[in-house]
């Protein structure tokens, strides 16, 4: 975990230019469908996991509206200072409440939040069943939480594009900052992440009843949305 953390550190500086690099400049179409499929409505209580540089904690705001409350959690005290600085760009001033905090031991009691979302944070936890349980425990009945991330696509063209597109555009560009080792931890953290029916299965495993997978861009991307009953 502390290997982890120190990475998301250093890129702290250039995360939003990964986000757009690995995405083709389309993560900002995806996290607008993540905070839809979250359900979240004007005065809810939301959270928002391994919240970066606060993109979906700033889109919640938006949705939720001034009587609403975010709280936004990350293990990178560097990222918070990112979304924090952020945050004064906004007018009127968001309704967040930035948390440095371990996902896997969530700093809030039982059935608190209305909705939640997290964006490229399940690939990195160290325990995935364990982080989708704390989740668990903090919705609220009936709440829906939307869970964004980076996959290896099924399709052997899609994932030798992917594969090609990482090493040759990516990787060379994080080079150029002095970030290719850091960047290293991509390849490897698509190949442990569960597939989605995988997710699926993890998922209703630690409680959630209600579990659907969204394969986005040709299986490159996806979206687990799970609502706990």
């Amino acid at each position: 975990m502390s290997e982890i953390r120190s990475i998301f550190n250093r890129i702290a500086p250039v995360y939003d230019q990964l986000n757009d690099w690995l995405s083709l400049g389309q993560h900002r179409i995806w996290k607008e469908m993540t905070v839809k499929w979250s359900a979240a409505k004007t005065g809810d209580k939301v959270l928002d996991l391994c919240c970066g540089s606060g993109d979906l904690a700033f889109r919640l705001a938006r949705r939720i509206g001034q009587t609403g409350k975010v709280e936004a959690v990350d293990f990178s005290p560097e990222l918070l200072e990112v979304a924090k600085q952020r945050s004064k760009d906004y007018y009127p001033t968001p309704s967040i409440n930035w948390i440095e905090a371990d996902v896997l031991e969530l700093p809030f009691d039982d059935n608190q939040f209305d909705a939640a979302t997290m964006g490229y944070g399940l690939r990195n936890v160290t325990d995935i069943p364990l982080c989708l349980k704390e989740l668990h425990r903090v919705l609220k009945t009936g709440a829906t939480c939307a869970i964004l991330d980076f996959h290896r696509p099924e399709s052997t063209l899609m994932r030798g594009f992917q594969q090609w597109y990482l090493d040759n555009l990516v990787v060379p560009a994080a080079s150029q900052m002095g970030l290719k080792e850091e960047y290293a931890y991509i390849n490897p953290s698509l190949e442990r992440f569960p597939s989605g029916r995988e997710q699926i299965k993890i998922a209703r495993d630690v409680g959630f009843a209600q579990t659907v997978h969204y394969p986005i861009a040709n299986g490159m991307m996806g979206v687990l949305v799970v609502t706990k009953e």
